[in-house]
């Protein structure tokens, strides 16, 4: 495989001794797919072992027919990506069209006004799907282009395909996560250009948002907006990090002076690692872990 070209760059990869590609029929693919970015992972369904990561950059597209140009490449050039025969896909869009609905008020056939509340849909060119969350009353409500919906939905003929929001496996990653840390605590994760922000009240989910970065500075900002909403203490406030953020960076040492009581979240405990992602900090890629709570 090619790990550069004009369309995309393999930036992380980690595969373990004990992928077979035998075996295949029994793995889940993982696969999060955002305008700039690809991550995929390989969990062998019958042991919950991670068997493979990957990281890539994407080059900067103008249209959804573009990226899937960039994804066609990378796909072709990839050993296993073209093959048919998980056990099931799951593919994870990383956009801001999503709307979070309560279950209980819940109408199918009004999904595109929830999602026309905090976004502009055209529903002749966007797929609109949702997700009901298993560990709270939340439905996640979604837009994805269609383009590529069709595309991964043709890629894969012979596996159960199926469609989430990023946001989703954030949730579901933060409440499996507070199950046994036994605190309301508010979770961030640091996404490339991009902040999300979860918190739970009593182990239920509270409050969810992502906002678009563009400079340091931003980072605080949001976040004493939303405890200023939440009225969360500053000072007194538990706040659990992941992302793409390293433990001795500026950046970290930057978030320590306003929040004292922050630490850096784990790699969750459903899935096991071999020796070989020693390498990959515990707080990385909880969002494409975190996918593989969502069914």
């Amino acid at each position: 495989m090619n790990t550069t070209t004009a369309g995309y760059k393999l930036i992380k990869k980690i595969k373990d001794a004990k992928f077979d590609v035998d075996q295949i029929h029994q793995y889940n693919l993982l696969l999060q797919v955002g305008v700039r970015d690809l991550q995929v992972s390989i969990i062998d369904s019958s042991s919950n072992r991670t068997l493979l990561l990957e990281d890539y950059v994407l080059a900067s597209v103008k249209t959804y027919k573009e990226l899937q140009s960039n994804l066609e490449s990378l796909f072709a050039d990839h050993h296993l990506l073209m093959a048919g025969f998980w056990k099931t896909v799951k593919v994870s869009i990383k956009n801001n069209k999503f709307s979070l609905v309560p279950s209980s008020l819940f109408v199918k056939e009004a999904m595109v006004d929830y999602l026309r509340l905090n976004a502009k849909i055209n529903t002749e060119t966007e797929e609109i799907l949702y997700y009901k969350h298993i560990k709270s009353d939340a439905i996640c409500v979604f837009a994805m282009n269609k383009v590529l919906h069709n595309w991964f939905t043709k890629l894969y003929p012979n596996a159960e395909v199926g469609f989430i929001h990023q946001s989703s496996s954030l949730i579901e990653g933060a409440i499996n996560f507070a199950k046994i840390n036994k605190k309301d605590s508010m979770y961030l994760y640091i996404d490339r250009f991009k902040l999300h922000i979860v918190t739970l009240r009593n182990g239920q989910l509270e409050y969810y948002n992502q906002f678009g970065i563009k400079q340091f500075s931003e980072y605080i900002r949001y976040i004493m907006l939303v405890m200023k909403g939440l009225n969360r203490s500053q000072q007194k406030s538990d706040v659990v990090i992941w992302g793409y953020i390293g433990k001795q960076s500026p950046h970290y040492n930057e978030f320590y002076k306003f929040i004292k009581n922050i630490s850096f979240g784990d790699r969750p405990e459903y899935l096991k690692f071999g020796f070989v992602f020693d390498e990959v900090q515990d707080h990385h890629f909880f969002d494409l872990y975190s996918m593989h709570l969502c069914s």
